[in-house]
């Protein structure tokens, strides 16, 4: 087992552990530690703990002291010189006609290097850029390149729930999220309803798909044939997940009724795996379509 803290750069960033030495450090501590970009200004977001071996990426730094009120003015004088280094960014963009998007500015604690965040349709030669900037902050300069994802987790937003974003507010990592998701779900496929302020599709997809998974498990499949628990044989015509009741199309006297059983009074074949996610032709559409994005 190893002792560690662990630590954040940025709002709702990665996690990184770092060792805490003899220092008595507590959660929202702010502390200054050695990282590959040079010395930085993190936030303490987990106390002392053993972790397993396996789980630390080795070699482990240290922290080199808990910040001192000099260390959280200079962080807060970085912060400014980051405003001011983003208008000057974006000048220069509009100077040199580069077809790209900037997005953040951000010093290390040291100063020892400025990052641009920008995002953009295809690569950018951005050589002659690097060169000005390099001229006016003389320190390195970095242009990096990202995703929409990271730029709405950046500038945050309201999604369509009206709560702030998630990736904004607690998502440390973006997990996987599929358009098989939406269909376990029973949602609508039209990109416009399932996808987020980024245009791919919406994180929270993700936050209940086990719970459907297990719950449509116990479900017969739309079309299947049952047998009720009163004896009559008819064919499924929707199903609630998450009430687990089935509406059946069943023959009483010669007429079709719908009637509605719990899904423990109906006896049918549990639906293969493979057919669980059949996807219509309009269903496919909708997937290619968010595929292209």
């Amino acid at each position: 087992m190893t002792r560690v803290i662990g630590v954040r750069f940025r709002n709702v960033g990665k996690i990184y552990y770092f060792s805490p030495k003899d220092f008595d450090i507590c959660v929202g501590d702010h502390v200054i530690v050695e990282t590959a970009r040079g010395v930085e200004y993190g936030h303490v977001v987990l106390a002392p703990r053993d972790v397993e071996d396996e789980k630390v990426v080795q070699p482990l730094k240290e922290v080199i002291r808990i910040a001192t009120p000099q260390d959280d003015k200079k962080e807060e004088a970085n912060r400014k010189r980051e405003k001011e280094a983003y208008q000057i960014c974006l000048k220069k963009i509009r100077e040199h006609g580069l077809e790209m998007k900037l997005i953040d500015v951000e010093y290390t604690f040291d100063n020892n290097k400025v990052l641009f965040y920008f995002t953009a349709d295809g690569r950018i030669d951005f050589r002659e850029l690097v060169k000005d900037l390099a001229a006016i902050f003389k320190t390195r300069i970095e242009l990096r390149q990202i995703g929409v994802r990271d730029e709405t987790k950046i500038l945050g937003g309201i999604g369509i729930c009206g709560r702030p974003l998630c990736c904004h507010t607690y998502l440390s990592e973006f997990a996987p999220v599929s358009i098989k998701m939406a269909k376990e779900q029973n949602l609508s496929l039209n990109p416009s309803k399932i996808s987020g302020v980024c245009g791919r599709l919406m994180c929270c997809l993700k936050n209940e798909e086990e719970t459907y998974e297990e719950l449509n498990r116990k479900l017969p499949g739309i079309g299947d044939r049952v047998t009720t628990a009163d004896g009559l044989r008819g064919e499924v015509h929707s199903v609630s997940v998450l009430r687990q009741l089935v509406k059946v199309i069943v023959d009483v006297d010669g007429e079709k009724e719908i009637r509605e059983y719990p899904v423990e009074d109906l006896k049918f074949r549990p639906r293969q795996k493979k057919e669980k996610f059949r996807l219509s032709d309009e269903e496919m559409r909708a997937l290619k379509e968010l595929e292209k994005k």
